[in-house]
């Protein structure tokens, strides 16, 4: 039996026909309110209620949306030409878990995404409730706002109030990356998924802060980038702690005591990066609750294969060419996937150590 049918049967309350059926009204019922609450951006425009600062947003998500299609060739659909107000600070909770003495998450699996690596709601009391549950039942568990989602093409996706504020750059980042899972899309391997669309953002904020930024704006994205892969380094360097603890032959007593002192040790560290940012606490909610092994599995769901489709992207040389590429990748057996994506992370790696000689 693999570990996570393990969790369906610790809950197993919530796995009943009944809780599924509750579970998928509520991600439709939801769905539904997001669309029918969205109206074309133009209508907004022409709307002398709405005010000149949403308005000024709303003409720059147009401008990053004709960009996306027109210079990286990310789908010229009706996504994001739409917007809706959702008068709340997210658009849904996902819940992430993992046992308690392991970085393996939880999957949840769906008719149409497949299995991924988290559990959505649209309420987030009924995000909390059943994150209750899952610690209950004894596992590590983080719940999430998130911002924005795809539907991978099946609806139009709107502009959202949840994330219309952001600074261009990452406005740029968020509808790209959002974009990105409607070129290419592996049923139920998150990992590939987000990872792909990681380095779709990346490169295309690259491309547009070149061509459309002043120099202002630039700055500020390197600055806020720099911060965030300081953060994500932070990261990957405790859960490759954690990793290396839960491997050991020793009691879960002892695991467990490791695991806390390593914990500790992460938010010391924390507070020593916030010192050299000179104190930008950006990153401070992340530690709003206690932290878990789920805190930290979400890294790699977002970014372990993004050098190896940096590396892809090498090979290939033109995003047309990445694109299918990937969408080839898509389609293969799991374990086949597994296997180039390994290759080209080596290559990425093999590529950096002798940039790192030639210096």
């Amino acid at each position: 039996m693999k570990w996570w049918t393990g969790l369906v049967a610790g809950a197993a309350v919530l796995m009943t026909g009944c809780a599924q059926v509750d579970y998928y009204f509520q991600a439709a019922q939801g769905q539904f309110a997001l669309l029918s609450g969205a109206r074309p951006i133009d209508d907004w425009l022409a709307d002398p209620e709405v005010g000149d600062k949403l308005k000024a947003r709303l003409n720059k998500v147009r401008e990053i949306r004709r960009y996306a299609a027109r210079e990286l060739g990310l789908p010229d659909n009706n996504s994001y030409t739409n917007y809706a107000d959702l008068k709340r600070p997210y658009v849904l909770w996902n819940v992430v878990a993992t046992p308690e003495l392991s970085m393996q998450p939880a999957q949840w699996c769906f008719p149409i995404a497949g299995c991924v690596n988290y559990r959505g709601y649209y309420n987030k009391q009924e995000a909390l409730d059943y994150a209750d549950v899952l610690r209950r039942a004894g596992y590590d568990v983080q719940m999430s706002g998130v911002a924005a989602y795809s539907t991978l093409g099946w609806f139009n996706d709107p502009v959202l109030s949840t994330f219309i504020q952001y600074p261009d750059g990452e406005l740029a980042r968020l509808v790209f990356h959002e974009l990105a899972h409607q070129v290419a899309y592996a049923k139920g391997d998150t990992q590939f998924n987000e990872s792909f669309a990681t380095t779709v953002e990346e490169i295309g904020v690259e491309r547009w802060m070149a061509k459309e930024g002043d120099a202002a704006m630039r700055e500020n994205y390197l600055v806020f980038d720099g911060r965030k892969r300081d953060f994500l380094g932070l990261l990957v360097k405790y859960r490759r702690s954690l990793e290396i603890n839960y491997a050991r032959q020793v009691s879960d007593g002892d695991k467990r005591r490791e695991k806390q002192r390593i914990f500790k040790s992460l938010k010391a560290d924390y507070q020593v990066l916030k010192t050299a940012w000179g104190g930008y606490a950006g990153y401070d909610r992340w530690f709003a609750e206690p932290l878990t092994n789920a805190h930290l599995a979400s890294v790699a769901t977002y970014h372990d294969y993004v050098p190896a489709f940096r590396s892809l992207m090498t090979e290939q040389k033109s995003l047309t060419k990445f694109y299918g590429a990937t969408r080839s990748m898509a389609a293969l057996e799991p374990i086949q996937r597994k296997q180039q994506l390994a290759l080209l992370t080596r290559n990425a790696a093999l590529a950096l150590a002798d940039t790192g000689i030639k210096r």
